[in-house]
């Protein structure tokens, strides 16, 4: 597995979630608290509070579970990308057009192509555009 690659929100939040959580995941966040590094762009943090609020307003989650799930992605080596807005306007939004994905999708897939990174996603859309983009995707599976 590739000690660097761009880190997708569907792969992490799964760490927070037993039922959507797998051996691949959780072997990522392992070797992301180890010497691993993931990149991610921006958007990525907003991201996950989204996906903790909404869960919290479910009753899947509760506020202390968000908490400690944040407190956990605190302790991994993840590095923010602070150039992601330069890209939005022409290369993110035309990978959206190009691969039918979102814009949020498309800004992972432009880090990813701009570092020469695998992506590591659960999401289908985003795995394909990668792999017709030529890059690795993980998990491997």
């Amino acid at each position: 597995m590739s000690s660097e690659f761009i880190l997708d929100s569907s792969l992490a939040i799964a760490w927070c979630f037993e039922d959507e959580a797998s051996p691949e995941t959780d072997e990522i966040q392992d070797r992301l608290a180890d010497e691993a590094r993931g990149y991610v762009p921006t958007l990525w943090h907003l991201e996950i509070a989204n996906v903790l609020w909404s869960c919290e307003r479910r009753r899947r989650l509760t506020e202390a579970d968000s908490t400690r799930f944040l407190a956990v992605l605190g302790t991994l080596n993840i590095v923010t990308d602070r150039e992601t807005e330069q890209h939005a306007g022409r290369t993110t939004l035309a990978l959206a057009r190009r691969y039918g994905l979102s814009v949020y999708d498309a800004a992972y897939l432009e880090l990813a192509m701009r570092m020469g990174l695998p992506v590591a996603s659960k999401d289908d859309q985003l795995r394909t555009a990668a792999k017709s983009s030529g890059l690795k995707v993980l998990p491997d599976h």
